[in-house]
């Protein structure tokens, strides 16, 4: 999974303007300890409908913009910031994440 994305999308769960559909409790499941992907950078299960995802496939802008301003980094978050492959300070903390 790639950490590119630095804001989220207009359909990104994490925006607080779809937060009717989902609660603070939901997104911390969605996310829950590891990562989560953006559900444009994957393809569709044609028999499911499940996300899946691609070697292509990028960390939810909007997850990580959440758990940035939380100071909650995961582990993944901060090894990939290790490794030079995530830059937290490219996040766009102005986008209207909850």
């Amino acid at each position: 999974m790639k950490y590119d994305l630095t804001t989220p999308c207009d359909q990104c769960p994490f925006l607080t303007k779809n937060k009717h559909a989902y609660s603070e409790r939901r997104l911390f499941s969605l996310i829950g300890n590891g990562e989560f992907h953006c559900h444009k950078t994957g393809t569709e299960d044609e028999e499911s409908g499940d996300f899946v995802p691609t070697e292509n496939s990028q960390h939810c802008a909007g997850a990580l913009i959440f758990l940035e301003k939380r100071e909650l980094r995961n582990q993944m978050m901060r090894i990939t910031a290790r490794l030079g492959l995530y830059d937290p300070t490219k996040l766009n903390m102005e986008a209207k994440v909850r």
